[in-house]
């Protein structure tokens, strides 16, 4: 195994019954059988209207550089539960599925076909931890995220999770995520140095208390940093010596090198009161530039209360609450057959449940999203069989797949399939954009969802609707399985 930073092989990574069961197909003659997997997706956290797509550049990764090392194959030996010929197997393993998937940064929502693997079932079934692991994490963190940004109204948001992060992959995707759902920049330099997300910081209580003022602490500070000088204002009391003493700081260091202060940092307290006092402080000194950051334990709801009671606040250091997703920290995504191949005539599968809401759509697939083509807004997603195709110059009509004589005849729209070819054959055909790239993607997709689906509470239930075709296929199946 490799040590740089993402780059290690982590085919091992897996749930050990994925092995079991790939030994089992392959003695049972079913290893090559061409299956299809869908990933999804069933609920959205914090009961929002929508998720965010993230984390399949790492799945990409982890899909190229699939292969079992000679290590590997002496552990799954001292098992003695898989057969030579099997291991054999999997000493010349190489990825040949294809797979599909909807592109990072797109607003998504639950029961569509994020990923698609379509291939050998050992491969297909094998990949499924990773594909979960990487697209339910960043996805969770991403759509957490971007509340939190909305919340904050056009003031800057920076994720300061590192420290609170459930492991340091958790710190440093969770990074990635939160710069793909909105925010600025982030504490974590690795995730800088790996995918150019702006790190950003300021300084701890430790330098104050390590000097013997906090005059001198601020004065030292300045001195360094003249030209980004940000001070943490509450390690004793912000309005009777933080401010004060980094007013002046600000008159006797950066005024005389034609420096403005950057800022200050509040941490603790009744942030709507310190805020407005600090405000009024910095303006009268003549520092109305001076930008007011505030971070501990925030959330979107404590930072929309703060905004409404009249905070004076440029910008958030959001950390815990953001990072691991603490009011709902689990995205739920799971990883379903859902079609079998035989002859090249493809076979639904699917899965049926006393609980309505795990019952599978079944069939190879294909997301479509609808947009009003005078507006740009997104009517309706629509999921058909991978063979159909919406034609957006004639009227379709939409149906809810419950309720089905709730329909609706969709005119004057464009219709555009959402998942693209990520991997054909094992060869990878899809290049990932760069962070910054899916960041600016993730806000024009947004700006395509009404401000009904963008409520935090009680949001509006966006359409996900199933072609006829493919709706009469799961009555076919249920019909017949359900019995």
């Amino acid at each position: 195994m490799t040590h740089a930073y993402g780059k290690e092989n982590l085919t091992m990574l897996t749930d050990f019954y994925e092995l079991t069961m790939a030994n089992g197909f392959f003695e049972n003659g079913h290893g090559d059988q061409t299956v299809y997997f869908d990933m999804f997706f069933r609920t959205v956290p914090d009961g929002g209207g929508f998720a965010l797509m993230a984390g399949l550049e790492q799945v990409i990764q982890y899909l190229k550089n699939l292969s079992f090392s000679q290590e590997d194959i002496t552990y799954l030996r001292s098992k003695q539960l898989f057969s030579e010929e099997f291991l054999q197997y999997l000493s010349d393993f190489k990825f040949s599925c294809d797979v599909w998937a909807v592109p990072e940064g797109t607003p998504i929502f639950p029961y569509e076909p994020l990923v698609t693997v379509r291939g050998p079932a050992i491969q297909a079934q094998f990949v499924e931890t990773m594909v979960l692991l990487a697209i339910n994490h960043q996805s969770l963190i991403a759509t957490k995220s971007n509340r939190i940004v909305r919340a904050a109204d056009g003031r800057a948001v920076m994720e300061f999770g590192s420290r609170r992060a459930q492991g340091f992959n958790g710190a440093v995707y969770g990074a990635r995520a939160a710069y793909i759902g909105g925010c600025i920049g982030t504490a974590c330099t690795i995730a800088d140095r790996e995918f150019g997300i702006p790190a950003l910081g300021t300084m701890a209580h430790s330098w104050v208390q390590l000097f013997d003022s906090e005059y001198e602490a601020f004065k030292a500070y300045a001195t360094v940093y003249p030209n980004s000088c940000t001070l943490l204002v509450d390690t004793y009391n912000v309005i009777k010596s933080g401010i004060p003493n980094a007013i002046r700081v600000f008159d006797e260091v950066l005024k005389p090198l034609g420096c403005r202060p950057k800022g200050i940092r509040l941490d603790s307290g009744d942030i709507t009161y310190l805020s407005k006092k600090a405000r009024r402080m910095l303006d009268e000194a003549g520092y109305p530039d001076c930008q007011i950051c505030v971070s501990n334990s925030l959330d979107e709801f404590i930072i929309r209360d703060l905004i409404q009671q009249g905070a004076c606040i440029n910008s958030f250091g959001v950390g815990e609450r953001l990072i691991t997703a603490s009011s709902a920290p689990v995205f739920g995504g799971v990883y379903k057959l859902a079609a079998v191949e035989k002859d090249g005539v493809i076979e639904s599968r699917i899965k049926v449940s006393e609980n309505v809401a795990k019952i599978t759509n079944p069939g190879f697939k294909k997301l479509w999203r609808l947009y009003d083509r005078t507006s740009g807004k997104a009517i309706a997603d629509v999921i058909t069989l991978h063979d159909e195709v919406i034609d957006d110059s004639k009227p379709y009509e939409i149906f809810d797949p419950e309720h089905v004589w709730k329909r609706k005849l969709i005119e004057n729209f464009i219709a555009k399939p959402l998942q693209q070819q990520i991997f054909e054959g094992g060869k990878c055909v899809y290049t990932s954009p760069a962070v910054s790239e899916i960041r600016d993607y993730c806000k024009e997709q947004l700006n395509t969802l009404w401000d009904e689906v963008l409520r935090f509470e009680n949001p509006h239930k966006y359409y996900v609707d199933l072609s006829q075709a493919l709706w009469d296929e799961k009555q076919k199946l249920l019909a017949l399985h359900g019995k």
